[in-house]
């Protein structure tokens, strides 16, 4: 986090605080206040009921005294009720606020965070590509170099083109006025070529696939193709490369059921409930490793809610983990 919002934060707690205290202050002084005000009242009436001035009976006295006791008694009470009344009230109010700006506070520090993340992420396959172009138009290189150095190049765009994608389709999805194309497609085939193209991408990968044939499904090509990758993408980055990840698509009574299995490092149990929400990358931003912007499974939870279905995450055995998108039926 950047000095300048430590400090703005460091300030506006200090002032939330101080201006709390103000307010709590100001209450109790208030109830001392009107109290010293109710006995002092009290101190009065009894002065002018003093046998000394009066011509009254012991009895009668007395039922003034009783009368003047049960006033100021009912007094007291009024100002602690409305005082208790008020300070509830206070720290509902204070508590509201804080976990509000709290909650704005958070947001606008993961933002901060993706900014930084994207800006690192487009720009490297850009400057990766950028090279290797330069590179085959400076040098004449054997066929062989030539064709890794394309390889890379194609490699680096096609990751750029998924980043851009996701990106633009979670400004999409935003808009309340956003409605997918669906249609009728098979998702078999869908997921067979997503497949395909990370074996491509990663040929050291070992991908393990038990898919049903003709799965059909109505639901958008593009989004559904971007469920998947989104998936596949995190079970490469976050899994050994000697490890399989297993795909698995199959009908269940409920509908269709599609798993992706990786044997990586895991999640803990604290952060399950977290990983699904837009910006939230596992780790600080000082301590992870991995690249990300923390919009993928944000995006697989949205579009599986979009296609009438649901995402979950478990522990695969005996370390990894699997992600379970249900489509309804």
């Amino acid at each position: 986090m950047p000095d300048a919002s430590r400090r703005t934060i460091r300030r506006t707690t200090v002032i939330y605080w101080m201006l709390l205290i103000y307010i709590i202050a100001a209450l109790a002084w208030w109830f001392i206040s009107l109290e010293k005000q109710n006995n002092r009242i009290a101190q009065l009436q009894y002065k002018s009921i003093s046998p000394d001035k009066n011509s009254l009976s012991v009895l009668q006295y007395g039922d003034k005294v009783f009368a003047i006791d049960n006033e100021t008694k009912r007094n007291t009470g009024k100002y602690i009720a409305e005082g208790i009344t008020f300070l509830i009230l206070i720290l509902i109010g204070a508590v509201f606020v804080y976990r509000s700006i709290s909650r704005q506070l958070k947001i606008q520090q993961q933002q901060q965070n993706f900014m930084m993340a994207i800006t690192h992420e487009l720009k490297t396959p850009i400057s990766v590509a950028r090279l290797n172009l330069e590179t085959l138009q400076k040098y004449n290189l054997d066929e062989e170099k030539k064709q890794k150095i394309i390889r890379t190049t194609l490699d680096e765009t096609s990751r750029l083109d998924f980043l851009t994608n996701n990106i633009l389709v979670a400004a999409q999805l935003e808009n309340s006025n956003f409605k997918a194309e669906k249609e009728e497609l098979d998702l078999t085939a869908l997921l067979k070529d997503c497949i395909r193209q990370f074996s491509n991408r990663f040929p050291e990968r070992i991908f393990v696939e038990d898919i049903e044939d003709d799965t059909d499904i109505k639901g958008d090509s593009l989004l559904l193709q971007m469920l998947i990758n989104n998936l596949l993408e995190n079970a490469t980055k976050y899994s050994p490369k000697e490890s399989p990840i297993s795909t698995i698509l199959k009908r269940t009574k409920v509908g269709i059921e599609l798993q992706i299995k990786d044997q990586g490092i895991g999640i803990e149990e604290t952060e399950k409930a977290k990983i699904f929400n837009k910006f939230y990358r596992i780790g600080s931003e000082a301590t992870r490793k991995t690249k990300g912007t923390g919009l993928g499974l944000y995006l697989c939870r949205k579009i599986a809610r979009d296609h009438n279905g649901d995402i979950t995450m478990t522990n695969n055995e005996p370390q990894g983990s699997i992600f379970a998108v249900t489509f309804k039926s």
